[in-house]
């Protein structure tokens, strides 16, 4: 077992650390950033530096204009795309169109991929996942999918509400799900200008970070013609797993980047403010949160890294990655916590990064599945006799 990386990713790692370090952070304050999210014109900045700087889309095959990284390499450079919240947007790795690029990569025809795929790995587009739904819908349990598409002819007319759609405000395209009679659950593509897509709001949420905010979106006799279902009739929710498995992950590592931020943010601080006749740091109370931290984001990157691996070796990893989405979303918020506290009440204002993290942070227990789900799902495969990957015999 081998934990060296290999000196291609160590150089990436490095040209990635010093990218964000020069190019990204400087720009956290820039006020093209607004509640829900940073604006068109900041996301265009970031991702013309990157795409100089020969970073953008790592994640994508090099047809598409990527590195074509692999899930482990792409554990070394969103960890450290995530050490800045527009780091991830800068090298176009931000949710959901990482995860949307990777579904198209594995699923779209190649006409599809020219045209929804290229200017999205390209950062030219921005794209969504149309999936939640308001109750009665779908949410944790995506068999209550409502959303509807009735074959008509060539088309396919789509009805249905949705909410929490990650980016909708500013996407070009959407990746719809609904269930088609007699089918089940489809896979839509259709551009977002398209009639019978309305944007209805915005919806206002603790997180700040995402491009587009998180959107209510309708559809109202929306058509859609054969060509652009995405995969097969009936396949949705299969394709939902190829996209969600690494999807979970890839969030745990922008996440563990943002906690290690927060964590050195902190250790600084610990370092300089004296209390009660010497730093914060050497005072077992915060110098004990500072080993937590160094513990729990260890825990976290090998559980990622583990993952990763089992994705590499061709699995769709769903045990593994319910296991790592888990471990490393409450792990993360641990350190995140933890450093607001030490900072006392710097750690609730503006005056460092670590109020935004804590704050975007937090839904990252509920997006892509809540913990309490996940444990669930693990709980089932446990009592069921079902052995994750590389598990003792």
């Amino acid at each position: 077992m081998d934990f060296a990386l290999p000196p291609d990713l160590a150089d990436l790692q490095a040209r990635i650390r010093r990218f964000v370090a020069d190019e990204v952070i400087p720009l956290e304050g820039d006020p093209r950033h607004g509640a829900h999210g940073p604006h068109e014109a900041l996301r265009e900045d970031l991702t013309a530096r990157a795409r100089s700087a020969g970073l953008l889309s790592p994640h994508a095959s090099p047809e598409y204009g990527g590195l074509g990284l692999g899930h482990v390499g792409r554990a070394i450079a969103f960890e450290e795309a995530g050490y800045s919240p527009l780091g991830p947007i800068a090298l176009n790795v931000f949710a959901p169109d990482e995860g949307n690029m990777h579904l198209l990569e594995e699923v779209a025809t190649p006409a599809q991929k020219e045209r929804f795929l290229r200017p999205l790995a390209e950062g030219r587009a921005r794209s969504c996942f149309c999936m939640t739904e308001p109750a009665p819908g779908a949410g944790s349990d995506p068999s209550m999918l409502a959303t509807t598409a009735v074959r008509d002819g060539d088309h396919y007319v789509i009805d249905g509400l949705k909410w929490f759609i990650t980016g909708a405000d500013g996407a070009a395209f959407a990746i719809v799900m609904a269930r088609v009679p007699d089918a089940g659950a489809t896979m839509f593509l259709a551009p977002m200008d398209a009639p019978g897509i309305t944007l209805e709001r915005n919806m206002d949420t603790l997180d700040t970070c995402f491009p587009g905010g998180h959107g209510v979106v309708r559809f109202s006799g929306l058509r859609v013609h054969a060509d652009d279902v995405l995969g097969e009739v009936g396949q949705g929710f299969r394709y939902a797993q190829v996209r969600l498995s690494p999807a979970r992950l890839t969030h745990c590592m922008r996440w563990l980047g943002a906690a290690r931020r927060a964590h050195d943010v902190a250790t600084d601080y610990a370092r300089r403010r004296e209390a009660f006749g010497k730093p914060l740091g050497h005072h077992e109370g915060v110098g004990f949160m500072l080993a937590d931290n160094e513990m729990d984001m260890h825990l976290a990157r090998l559980t990622i890294w583990h993952c990763a691996w089992v994705l590499d070796q061709g699995h769709l990893a769903l045990h593994e990655s319910s296991r790592a989405k888990v471990m490393v979303s409450e792990a993360v918020w641990r350190v995140a916590d933890r450093c607001v506290q030490i900072l006392g009440g710097q750690g609730v204002t503006g005056e460092t990064i670590v109020a935004k993290i804590f704050a975007d942070m937090r839904g990252f227990r509920i997006y892509d599945g809540p913990s309490e789900v996940h444990r669930w799902s693990l709980a089932k495969h446990i009592l069921k006799g079902v052995r994750p990957a590389g598990a003792p015999a």
